[in-house]
């Protein structure tokens, strides 16, 4: 055994960093995912539509853009097991949490944003996402994933 242990010390290596990255990334990930859920409670009451009129222009006291943005990166044995899923196809479940992760954290923060300038609610919503790191990188592989959520804060007039 301690011969084999020796032949093939980078392999060992190897197998030892995978497991030390799936445990973190995942511990990582589900804290990501408690402080989500946890602030998505919190801002349930904020509204947020992608119509481009939600009220009367009479109604409305400001309005001013407002952003959000998360960029989360992809552990390496989150990209292992994506290299192995493209191989023998179907779902890349590994980036779809990474997105699922950004996306949400952007409309987190794009509400946050929107409260701190005081507004009801948000029009007009749009969400973007894009791979980072892609053509950054000689391998060609994503590196980090980022999500831009921007939409018009409407502050109503309190009758």
């Amino acid at each position: 055994m301690t011969d084999f242990l020796i032949n093939n010390s980078g392999l060992v290596t190897f197998g030892v960093l995978m497991i030390l990255g799936y445990i973190a990334g995942s511990m990582a990930e589900k804290k990501h995912y408690a402080s989500i859920k946890k602030r998505e409670s919190e801002m349930v009451e904020m509204p947020v539509v992608n119509i481009k009129k939600a009220c009367v222009d009479s109604d409305v006291q400001k309005s001013t853009l407002v952003t959000g943005s998360a960029v989360i990166s992809i552990d390496y044995f989150k990209r292992f097991l994506a290299i192995l899923r493209n191989l023998f196809g179907g779902r890349v479940r590994s980036y779809e949490s990474l997105v699922d992760r950004a996306r949400r954290e952007a409309i987190l923060r794009m509400k946050e944003n929107a409260l701190k300038k005081n507004a009801d609610l948000v029009i007009n919503f749009r969400l973007e996402t894009s791979a980072i790191g892609k053509s950054a990188n000689k391998k060609g592989q994503v590196g980090s994933i980022e999500a831009l959520a921007y939409g018009t804060a409407v502050t109503l007039r309190k009758v």
